[in-house]
This record gives C-alpha cells, sequence and structure tokens, in this order.
C-alpha cells in the first residue's frame, strides 16, 4: 500500500512539478511543489532577482548605445567642404588681385573738360583716385569750381573732407577743377602732369 502510494506522488510530481521550458525575455516564477510557505518566498525572491538583473543589463545596453551615439563622428564630406573652401579662397583672392588695380604713369590733373579715369602716355586722364602722402587724405575734386584766394591751410586742416564747410571757399568757374586735401589744393584748368608741381605730394591711389 505504501509502495502504491509512493509511485502514485512521484507520478503527479512528475506531472504538475515539471518546470516549463523557459520563455526568451520572460523570467519564469517556478510554481511550489511541496515546499509550503518558505519554498513560495523563496521563489518569489529568485524571481524579483532575476527580474532586476534583466532590468539593469538592459539600461546598460541603453547606456552604452546612448555613448556611442555621442561619440560618433559626424558624416560630413571632408573632401567637398575641402573644395569649396580652397575655390572660395581662390574667388577672394582673385577679387583682391583685381581690387589693387592700376596706377596712372603719369598721374594727370585736369580741368571739368578733361576726361577721368587711368592714365597713361597714351591716354591722358585727369587721375581721380589721389591721395596725399603728406597728411594721409584722399584729394576731394570739384568740377567747374576754383578756390577763393582767401583759401589757407588752416580753412583745409579744419573742414576737411566736408564739403557743406569747403564749399564757403569755392567759387563758380566753367571749366576748371577744384582739388584739395587737408595741407595742400590747386585750381586746375588745363592737363598738367603731376610731377611738373613739386610741392604737392599726391600720388594715384590706384584704381
Amino acid at each position: 500500500m505504501a509502495k502504491d502510494l509512493d509511485e502514485l506522488l512521484d507520478e503527479v510530481e512528475s506531472k504538475f512539478c515539471r518546470p516549463d521550458p523557459p520563455r526568451l525575455g520572460i523570467v519564469q516564477r517556478p510554481r511550489a511543489c511541496g515546499g509550503g510557505i518558505l519554498s513560495n518566498d523563496r521563489n518569489r525572491a529568485e524571481a524579483k532577482e532575476n527580474l532586476r538583473l534583466t532590468e539593469t543589463f538592459e539600461k546598460e545596453d541603453d547606456l552604452d548605445s546612448l555613448i556611442n551615439e555621442i561619440f560618433e563622428e559626424p558624416n560630413f564630406d571632408k573632401k567637398t567642404f575641402k573644395l569649396k573652401s580652397k575655390s572660395s579662397g581662390n574667388t577672394s583672392v582673385k577679387a583682391s588681385i583685381q581690387g589693387l588695380g592700376k596706377s596712372c604713369s603719369p598721374v594727370y590733373l585736369g580741368g571739368s573738360t578733361a576726361p577721368c579715369g587711368i592714365g597713361t602716355s597714351t591716354s591722358q586722364r585727369a587721375c581721380d583716385h589721389l591721395r596725399c602722402t603728406a597728411c594721409d587724405f584722399w584729394v576731394v575734386s570739384y568740377d567747374d569750381y576754383m578756390w577763393d584766394k582767401s583759401c589757407d591751410y588752416l580753412f583745409f586742416r579744419n573742414n576737411m573732407p566736408e564739403f557743406h564747410k569747403l564749399r564757403t571757399k569755392l567759387v563758380k568757374k566753367k571749366g576748371t577743377r577744384a582739388y584739395a586735401c587737408q595741407c595742400s589744393w590747386r585750381t586746375i584748368e588745363d592737363l598738367t602732369d603731376l610731377q611738373t608741381d613739386h610741392q604737392l605730394r599726391w600720388v594715384c591711389g590706384k584704381h
């Protein structure tokens, strides 16, 4: 009788106490089999521990992926970027070279009838980009005006380059051109080579 009872218990245990096959991603909770309250508490503790470990591993994986994303270099096309910067640099160099322009040779002054531009031995034009090397001012010019005889150094020193102040000493005269910097002034009627006036420190500031 005792033997039959043992066999029956073994059969029940094998059918109802056999653990199910583990499922991926799910922590199995083992069934209590004759363990009583103590066995249930132990199984619950183990299940909680397994769940905690699984969540920890998942958080660590997420953290690693975030760190990798932060330290990944952006996918720039370095070759294209370099080519663009190189071409823009060449453009700026060309622009600066063109900006240097040409100088008048020789430098001419002229009346209002003389055309302005780059003066050469074959194209006699009055330079309109004059600069004084003495006072470092650009030379201004006014067509069909002449300077009054009362002009002096202090007048130009105090009033250059304000036209509304300079006009108090400008006199209307057809065909003339009034030139002035901060330290020198001239009234020119005919085309004149600047080298013939040794007192002027004016040079072509390049066109």
